[in-house]
């Protein structure tokens, strides 16, 4: 094969699928957040504030709608006035800062008084098709009161406060897909603005943040009145929105294989034809290069008190200053220039600085890569469809590929098998505990792919190999599930985790890191081992600013901002 002919293949999902590979993950063009902010841009969207009905004392209620070539969205935001005894980010709160509404165009003042008597209170209350999702934020209650009081005499907040913490609110909820009432993935997945993954949510925390900003002015000026000032452009653009993000969105990239599996197969393919390039060009490497200062800059911001995340940024930050002293000897004229980058990060650089370096080639490159967002959802229902003609040659084949690693571990060592996860009684939400220490095993949910793939390849080897799947099911039922994931694949190669989701020593902000990076956070920081908070928006341009200028880059910080 001749250089030119070169096409770099896919990573392999061996690797890629580890769940330390997973929780290195780096937010790219391909995240959600930004492929919403390049559609908005390209297509001129309109955006309006027609309501703002809030008191000195920051309650009442406001809707801003984005207008785009076909239909219109609005954020219904309701503002209250907590008290501090009542203010917690955890999932079994029952009042918040503020609640929201993402709803499907604009309401009426009957559609108002009727979101006003459900959506603050969120779990307890009921919305309808009318609305695409529910959420909640609380204030970061030292930089709030600091800013308020700042813009209230008349100054602007103090730049490091601001970098410390990185959002004035932190959302600890964003519901969609059916959640409470609200209409179902499938009423909007024809929509082309809705078609890639969680565009609807993550308009909903864009207008948010809109909003945050804007409230935080109008304290400031129910409290300094004439001598207010509202936040600079420039220090309201630091700010993004906060969310915590705990247990219960780590089991969503194992029960869904197939839309994960398209996550992160579009990302690799990206990588992958980023790679296959045979010649860059000046301009392409020179946009690389300064988005590698830029990240240096972000990285710099990155604040956290987890060890585990500690250790993780000073890596990151050693290998950006490896990847720094490399480039000047980096010959990007050469052929394949990507290809030879990645491989020496491979040797050089930690998993954390590979996953920033993959996701930094891609920049240059949205000609080449932007198109492949419409892959990301999950357009194929027939992979949950069991094949029970296969013969059990064929699924022990399947199960060994997918699942090989875990097959000859010991399932009864506590080391491989010391947590369980099950559903909380009280508020129905994922948890995980100690499988030897807590009466939780009775309630533990199928969460453990690896262990249960091992269980059914102990069943399968028993059995006639050419026999056909739907006469071992029929004699047990309880490996359907892994034989139907064994068959999805076929299709989804990156679907499986390919490390012990109930070992001992799981670690499952892995996972949320992992699904959050391709929303498009930054700046995760764990707070245990189970919950992580983030930041999402921070740089991109407000909607009065928004221009096919600014709406991409704006995650990389200029150096000197």
């Amino acid at each position: 094969m001749t250089s030119e002919q070169l096409h770099v293949p896919r990573r392999d999902p061996a690797t890629m699928m580890r769940l330390s590979r997973l929780g290195s993950l780096h937010q790219c063009r391909l995240s959600f957040m930004r492929i919403l902010t390049r559609r908005m841009a390209r297509e001129n969207w309109q955006f309006s504030r027609s309501l703002f009905d809030i008191d000195s004392n920051g309650v009442g209620r406001a809707v801003y709608t984005a207008q785009g070539p076909q239909r219109a969205y609005s954020l219904v935001a309701f503002a209250h006035d907590l008290p501090a005894d009542k203010r917690s980010d955890r999932v079994i709160a029952d009042a918040w800062d503020a609640t929201f509404t993402l709803f499907d165009g604009v309401p009426t003042g009957d559609d108002l008084e009727r979101l006003a008597k459900n959506v603050p209170l969120q779990e307890a209350g009921r919305v309808s098709q009318t609305e695409l999702s529910l959420s909640r934020a609380n204030r970061s209650v030292r930089l709030w009161t600091h800013v308020v009081e700042r813009l209230a005499s008349g100054r602007q907040p103090d730049h490091d406060q601001i970098d410390a913490v990185g959002y004035l609110m932190r959302t600890t909820a964003v519901y969609g897909s059916g959640k409470f009432g609200a209409a179902d993935r499938d009423v909007i997945a024809d929509r082309e603005e809705m078609q890639a993954p969680f565009q609807a949510e993550m308009l909903s925390v864009y207008l948010t943040r809109t909003f945050v900003r804007d409230l935080v002015n109008h304290m400031a000026g129910s409290l300094g009145g004439t001598r207010a000032v509202p936040l600079e452009p420039e220090m309201a653009r630091r700010l993004g929105i906060g969310n915590s993000t705990g247990l219960g969105m780590a089991p969503f990239i194992i029960n869904h294989p197939i839309l994960f599996n398209n996550w992160m197969m579009v990302r690799e393919e990206a990588i992958s034809r980023v790679r296959s390039i045979r010649c860059a060009s000046p301009e392409d490497t020179e946009n690389f290069r300064r988005l590698v200062e830029r990240s240096a800059v972000s990285v710099e911001r990155w604040r956290s008190e987890h060890p585990v995340q500690l250790e993780k940024v000073s890596c990151l930050k050693a290998d950006l200053q490896i990847l720094s002293q490399y480039l000047p000897d980096w010959n990007a004229t050469a052929d394949h220039p990507w290809n030879s980058l990645i491989e020496w990060s491979e040797r050089s650089l930690s998993e954390e600085g590979q996953e920033l370096v993959a996701s930094l080639i891609l920049e240059p490159y949205g000609a080449l890569v932007d198109g492949l967002a419409g892959c990301m959802a999950d357009g194929n229902p027939d992979a949950f469809r069991i094949d029970g003609s296969m013969t059990l040659r064929d699924v022990v084949a399947l199960l060994q590929q997918q699942f090989g690693w875990a097959l000859g571990l010991d399932w009864s060592d506590p080391a491989n098998c010391g947590r369980a996860w099950y559903v909380s009684e009280e508020k129905l939400e994922p948890r995980m505990g100690e499988r030897f220490e807590e009466p939780i095993a009775d309630y533990e949910q199928p969460l453990a792919p690896a262990r249960d793939a091992a269980a059914a390849f102990s069943a399968l080897e028993r059995c006639d190999p050419e026999e056909a799947v739907a006469k071992f099911l029929l004699r047990h039922p309880e490996h359907r599930h892994t034989v139907r994931r064994a068959q999805m694949g076929r299709v989804a190669p990156y679907g499986e985790i390919r490390d012990n989701t109930i070992s001992a020593s799981v670690m499952p902000i892995d996972m949320l890191r992992a699904k959050l990076s391709f929303f498009g956070a930054t700046h995760f920081d764990p707070r245990s081992d189970r919950w992580v908070r983030i930041c999402m928006y921070s740089g991109a341009p407000y909607p009065e600013d928004l221009t096919t200028a600014n709406a991409d880059l704006w995650v990389y910080p200029e150096p000197g901002e």
